[in-house]
């Protein structure tokens, strides 16, 4: 174990954190810097966490996949699927467990758990906020996350370091890996934003393009409310002719992929050639029947999410899926913090985005 430096990973990221693991030992010369960590419950369903070593005056980072529902645990007899609260309950325990001994605490937590509660309407709870603010008074120095639902959760905390990482970059790496003849230009290729959440995002992509933007207004029924939502009415788009040229829609996750789906079909609908997908979480919650449907129907091309989360078994076997690999670039992370190095290009990384598309353009010269 190299001093300085330790990872624990819950068991929601234990497999990936081998693999980021793997990745710094080879930049830094060590053999590991796992610490092992366990967490078990009593009869009762209530848990506790051990750590197997010690953190004394370590940097110590904390990975937890609050997505992960493929993990179970047994209670009165029967086995439940840990929900993102239980994944959270477990972290708090972990940092409890360092016990102040460590020379800094940051959780890298790619989903960010409760940003899609990030603000309040009527009477409702703020939990983004609050889980924030519980893990400042816990002793969190900084938190790794990634497309945060609403990049302005940093606010909650001003003086401690909050790092929304965006995947833009590996994104753009894997669609110009997977295709040879994406003409990367206003006349052939478009940024589309499916509702004005993504704007930011899909802004941000355009201009680092350098080709048009588009995007979709959600009209929704304000005088009902379903599944805690008001639904949505239509899509309306906003944009100019789109009529054989290609286009991405980006967007920070895929639930249902109603949506997602909808847009899709209206860009094919206005004379779209290829619709490819960015979505940095692929929970697919309601499963694949319609994605598969959509993808018969040639409304979209290519479906790229990362493995920043936990993937089914039955997505990673879609003939449409690309799975765009995140672990180098955590680790790239881990390493910056670590050596208290400046994050900004891995935040924002326009200019090897632009590096990338410059490498790619001079292969057709």
């Amino acid at each position: 174990m190299s001093g300085g430096l330790g990872i624990i990973a819950l068991e929601s990221f234990a497999e990936s954190a081998k693999r980021i693991d793997k990745i710094l030992c080879e930049w830094r010369g060590a053999d590991s810097f796992l610490i092992e960590c366990i967490c078990p419950r009593f009869s009762s369903g209530e848990g506790k966490a051990v750590l197997k070593e010690s953190v004394r005056e370590k940097d110590i980072f904390i990975l937890v996949d609050v997505c992960n529902n493929s993990i179970k645990y047994k209670f009165d007899g029967e086995y439940n699927r840990m929900s993102p609260d239980d994944h959270y309950a477990d972290l708090k325990r972990v940092i409890g467990a360092c016990n102040g001994k460590a020379k800094s605490i940051t959780v890298v937590m790619p989903f960010l758990y409760e940003s899609r509660q990030h603000r309040k309407v009527l009477r409702e709870s703020l939990d983004c906020a609050l889980m924030l603010r519980e893990l400042e008074l816990l002793g969190v120095d900084n938190l790794i996350t990634f497309d945060a639902h609403d990049p302005r959760m940093q606010n909650v905390l001003p003086l401690n370091g909050i790092e929304n990482i965006s995947p833009t970059l590996q994104f753009t790496q894997a669609l110009l890996t997977e295709y040879d003849d994406i003409e990367i230009d206003s006349e052939h290729l478009l940024i589309i934003a499916p509702d004005e959440g993504a704007t930011e995002r899909a802004v941000f992509l355009s201009s680092v393009y350098g080709v048009n933007l588009g995007m979709f207004y959600k009209r929704r029924d304000y005088s009902r409310v379903v599944d805690g939502m008001n639904p949505i009415i239509a899509h309306d788009f906003c944009g100019g002719d789109i009529s054989g040229m290609d286009a991405i829609v980006i967007d920070d996750m895929i639930v249902s992929g109603k949506s997602m789906l909808d847009v899709c079909r209206q860009l094919k609908d206005r004379g779209a050639k290829r619709v490819f997908i960015f979505a940095t979480f692929g929970l697919f919650s309601y499963g694949f029947k319609e994605f598969d449907e959509a993808y018969e129907k040639g409304f979209f091309e290519k479906i790229f999410t990362t493995n920043l989360i936990y993937q089914k078994e039955e997505l990673l076997s879609k003939e449409y899926y690309y799975s765009v690999n995140m672990n180098r670039y955590i680790a790239s992370a881990i390493d910056t913090l670590n050596r208290g190095k400046s994050m900004y290009k891995l935040v924002r990384p326009q200019d090897r985005i632009k590096e990338v598309i410059a490498e790619y353009k001079a292969k057709d010269v």
